[in-house]
């Protein structure tokens, strides 16, 4: 197959895995998709490539408007898109981001093994449950004041880490080490900060999820090595973001954006793709709450994670130190940085967005925390909890191919709404548990629906592409033992 039709947009097979929707009409350049015949025909179900389309409009975008093998329909620009925006003189765009600021992923070793936790799962689940605050709305693991929210605000997982919510070591193996320098409560409105001020240490709602995982494959011993996997190993996956808080920053400067860039709005082909133009003093207001955002999730990660820990100890009767539960890494997979990226033989600084897509860079980049420096920076790609989840590495093609990134899950296939009239929240629970021996436990029987595996395309595909793309290599697979959801 050379060329794929859906509907009006025709794609162009550049490569084996590569499609590209050539630049037409208003694009400023071309779309590109990455994925497999199968993924495409799945990417194709909804308005994914109209959406990859209308982004290539945006001010400033450079190279291609990418869309990953997990692409699926978002607001205004697809899930699973990566753009790179002139920090000069193109824009950077809220929609592009995701109303979740830094929903993002971070997984938790330990030294336990498979052996050790079967038969108790069940104990484990519930204790879970009970210590880790989950579902719409809600309270969280702390209770905030002005002042401290306003330093979490500010400092991201230092300020965990400085009062007994961790150790120093977490903060050199998470995603710019859990903190954004630009960040500037300042920036965020009364609003959110109301909103994100009871609710730091929760998982939320939605797809969100804490779920402990065993290790079943090792496909690169030297760079599991690294990473500290083996085969059988006990890892925890935890998968949430900014809450309340991240969305109401999104909400307050899409309407700033349509009170004061009302001209470029205009011009765009979707109203969700509000933009703020490179230089302004809008740009700069939202990058620095955005900034704001970022550190509240990585936060929000860190106390999850540190309370994660003390449950464990109670259930395995071991300071969580003896149980070397050690943090592998936390990336973010919605988000958008200044990134330095060589095009067309020179260095130039960008506006990367990437929504629903994992930063993916390989070894050498000052980026890579120093202990993964030498390998490449650990990339972590949750499934649906009846699948497997993969723990990949940065590819060397990723910096040409896709700014440094790859996908960031399985990619949803079906709506929430249709989910629940698809399956029923009960039977996935008695399903998972007795015929996979998955323990799940959720505040809702909806929301297991909404999040039964059916919903979800092959991880395993998705990951295969990225890895045979050379954007993100197979190190392990995990598969879920426990699964906590609100």
């Amino acid at each position: 197959m050379e060329t794929f039709e859906a509907g009006n947009i025709t794609l162009n097979r550049v490569d084996e895995y590569i499609w590209e929707l050539p630049q037409t009409g208003e694009m400023r350049v071309p779309g590109r998709v990455f994925a497999s015949e199968a993924l495409l025909e799945e990417i194709s179900q909804d308005k994914t490539l109209q959406q990859l389309q209308n982004s290539a409009e945006l001010p400033g975008i450079t190279k291609y408007a990418i869309c990953m093998p997990d692409g699926h329909q978002g607001y205004g620009f697809p899930v699973g898109g990566v753009g790179a925006m002139d920090a000069e003189n193109g824009c950077i765009s809220p929609g592009a981001i995701g109303y979740d600021i830094n929903c993002g992923v971070r997984l938790v070793k330990t030294n336990l093994r498979y052996d050790e936790l079967r038969g108790r799962e069940e104990e484990l689940v519930n204790a879970l449950f009970a210590n880790i605050p989950s579902g719409l709305g809600g309270g969280g693991i702390v209770e905030t004041d002005e002042a401290t929210l306003e330093e979490i605000l500010s400092r991201g997982v230092e300020w965990a880490v400085d009062n007994g919510w961790g150790i120093a070591d977490d903060l050199a193996r998470c995603e710019d080490e859990g903190s954004r320098p630009e960040a500037d409560p300042g920036m965020v409105s009364d609003r959110a900060k109301g909103r994100g001020k009871n609710q730091v240490g929760s998982l939320g709602s939605g797809n969100h999820f804490l779920e402990v995982q065993r290790v079943t494959d090792v496909y690169d011993d030297t760079i599991a090595s690294s990473y500290g996997l083996t085969e059988e190993q006990i890892v925890v996956l935890i998968h949430c973001g900014s809450r309340g808080l991240g969305h109401q920053v999104c909400t307050d400067y899409l309407r700033k954006i349509e009170e004061r860039h009302t001209d470029l709005l205009n011009r765009l082909p979707d109203k969700e793709l509000a933009a703020a133009p490179a230089g302004s003093e809008l740009a700069a207001e939202y990058y620095q709450a955005m900034g704001a955002a970022i550190n509240y999730a990585w936060t929000n990660r860190q106390l999850i994670m540190h309370r994660t820990r003390q449950v464990f100890e109670e259930v395995f009767e071991r300071p969580w130190q003896e149980l070397e539960m050690e943090l592998l890494y936390d990336v973010a997979h919605n988000i958008g940085k200044k990134e330095t990226h060589e095009v067309d033989g020179k260095d130039r600084e960008f506006y990367v967005h990437r929504k629903g897509a994992t930063r993916a860079f390989p070894a050498g980049r000052p980026e890579v925390p120093e202990t993964y420096r030498n390998v490449g920076q650990p990339v972590i790609i949750p499934g649906s909890m009846g699948s497997g989840s993969y723990v990949l590495c940065g590819g060397e093609r990723s910096m040409s191919l896709t700014f440094g990134s790859t996908a960031h899950g399985a990619g949803r296939l079906m709506s929430r709404t249709q989910a629940k009239r698809e399956f029923w929240g009960g039977d996935v629970q008695d399903s998972l548990r007795d015929q996979q021996q998955i323990y799940v436990k959720a505040q809702s029987g909806a929301t297991v629906a909404e999040e039964a595996p059916g919903v979800y395309k092959d991880v395993d595909e998705v990951v295969r592409v990225s890895n045979e793309l050379g954007i993100g290599d197979r190190v392990a697979r995990t598969f879920p033992v426990c699964n906590i959801k609100g």
